[in-house]
């Protein structure tokens, strides 16, 4: 695949990764195939619907914020984004640092998501694994050959989640992670200053 390509389908994809999160509270191991499966199919119908709204870019951004905090859980993502460096924050750093990833994440990939207009996402199965179930999905952009999208659902928190997707094998979760620790080495280490950096992204 060419590169210019495989990089429009992981902004795409990962867009939704950092979108596409958690939902309803439930029971413990409450989570089925079927709502898993359901789970896939509406985040992607709110995020069609943001990006037919006709709505400024600014606006759909903000809409795409609230997405992401409605459905997800920020904070295992942040602190999964973190890494090491989640250890030794304080919690009021933690805090902090959850608010931005929100902010970063959802301005990052949310302005891509001009280029999934057109486009479908179509869930095809899914299966249990150890930490919940697997969904995997065919997406279609315009102009290239249909691709793969596996989406990991979990309730471990108590509430339905979204907590990872993977676009071709390529892991979104942690690219985030890598991204985050290569901008926090770039800063010697300052999370304070990260903190900052992510707040003014956008």
């Amino acid at each position: 695949m060419p590169s210019n390509a495989m990089n429009r389908r992981v902004f795409v994809t990962s867009a939704l990764a950092g979108m596409s999160l958690a939902a309803a509270p439930l029971p413990a191991l409450a989570l089925t195939e079927a709502a898993a499966m359901q789970l896939v199919n509406s985040v992607v119908a709110d995020i069609n619907r943001v990006i037919d709204s006709g709505k400024s870019e600014n606006a759909m951004l903000k809409d795409f914020e609230q997405i992401f905090v409605r459905y997800g859980d920020v904070p295992i993502m942040a602190r999964y984004a973190l890494g090491a460096d989640a250890r030794s924050a304080s919690p009021a750093q933690m805090r902090q640092f959850t608010n931005a990833f929100q902010h970063y994440i959802s301005r990052k990939y949310g302005r891509r998501f001009r280029e999934f207009i057109g486009g479908q996402v179509t869930v095809k199965s899914a299966r249990k694994i150890k930490a919940g179930y697997e969904v995997r999905s065919t997406v279609k952009l315009r102009g290239e050959a249909p691709f793969e999208v596996t989406f990991l659902v979990s309730d471990k928190s108590g509430k339905d989640k979204f907590y990872n997707m993977f676009i071709e094998g390529v892991n979104m979760l942690l690219t985030e992670r890598t991204e985050i620790g290569a901008m926090l080495d770039a800063r010697k280490g300052n999370l304070n200053q990260l903190i900052q950096d992510l707040n003014r992204t956008g």
